[in-house]
């Protein structure tokens, strides 16, 4: 198979119109993530979601930072989260409790099933720059639809978003209207090409949006437009832990919360969730943030 298709994210253009999307297709990276635990049939298919969701939308706001796509509820799972940034690299993570259910799925409608009092989070990390956190009602059967009632509503962009995932690759392809130059352009759009290109959107089925290259899918659905198409841009599995980022923790936490963990654990170990990196403090590291030495 092709290299190029494993993890990438093709952006597009419909020439002369206000019309852009992007397709973006996961496979190494996603199975990298899934190895980290070991998820249920369900949290895996539900992850692949999220990670595409999410490349699809840091993709959009081309900020230089981090989006992060997060579900809590109470029920038998309890969280789950998918981040991307502006490098192209992502992680996800979910803590859920056991349950028949999850043991098959053909979507993210089979967790989304289970799910008591859940809320989505948007949360955009900009490097520099106020975080934004949007709220999404999770009132919808799937991923894609709670994404796409978002965008109507609060950007007020209307967009189209499938989603695919099987355990093994996911997929996801988004269109988006932007605003129209003017009314001759707006009645052309408006009534002829956005509804064509929903149309045709609606076509691509699960298994093409996982299996295909990025370029057979775009072929396959807007052939008679013409469509253009700038770099792909990688996509891989990276993780922003960090011995610094432990340290900070750790003096978060205070030094007399430090010296008490010290007493039954020495040196203090921290694993990363994400990608089971451990990090080590002896006492002296450890109390050496706080300014102290050992006595």
């Amino acid at each position: 198979m092709e290299k190029f298709m494993s993890d990438l994210r093709q952006r597009f253009y419909i020439e002369d119109s206000p019309i852009r999307g992007e397709v973006v297709h996961l496979e190494e990276a996603l199975q990298t993530i899934l190895a980290q635990r070991d998820y249920a049939p369900a949290i895996q298919v539900l992850l692949g979601e999220m990670l595409s969701a999410t490349t699809l939308l840091a993709s959009t706001l081309k900020i230089k930072g981090r989006i992060s796509l997060q579900i809590q509820a109470s029920g038998t799972l309890q969280w789950a989260m998918a981040e991307c940034n502006h490098l192209g690299e992502v992680r996800a993570l979910a803590d859920y409790e056991s349950d028949p259910i999850f043991e098959h799925a053909e979507d993210s409608s089979t967790v989304f099933k289970t799910l008591v009092g859940p809320v989505l989070f948007i949360n955009i990390e900009p490097e520099f720059g106020e975080r934004y956190q949007g709220i999404v009602p999770l009132d919808k059967p799937d991923l894609a639809s709670c994404l796409m009632q978002y965008y109507d509503l609060s950007a007020q962009l209307p967009t189209r978003i499938s989603l695919a995932s099987n355990g093994q690759r996911s997929g996801g392809l988004l269109i988006q209207l932007l605003p129209r130059n003017n009314e001759e352009e707006q009645k052309i759009v408006d009534e002829d090409l956005w509804p064509r290109m929903t149309m045709l959107t609606s076509t691509l089925k699960k298994d093409e949006l996982t299996d295909l290259p990025a370029t057979e899918i775009l072929y396959r659905l807007y052939n008679e437009e013409e469509v253009r198409l700038p770099d792909a841009e990688q996509l891989k599995f990276g993780c922003t832990c960090s011995k610094e980022r432990c340290e900070t923790a750790l003096e978060q936490i205070g030094v007399n919360a430090v010296r008490e963990t010290l007493e039954h654990q020495n040196p203090i170990e921290m694993d990363c969730q994400f990608c089971n990196t451990r990090y080590q403090f002896t006492a002296e590291e450890a109390l050496a943030l706080f300014g102290e030495h050992l006595s």
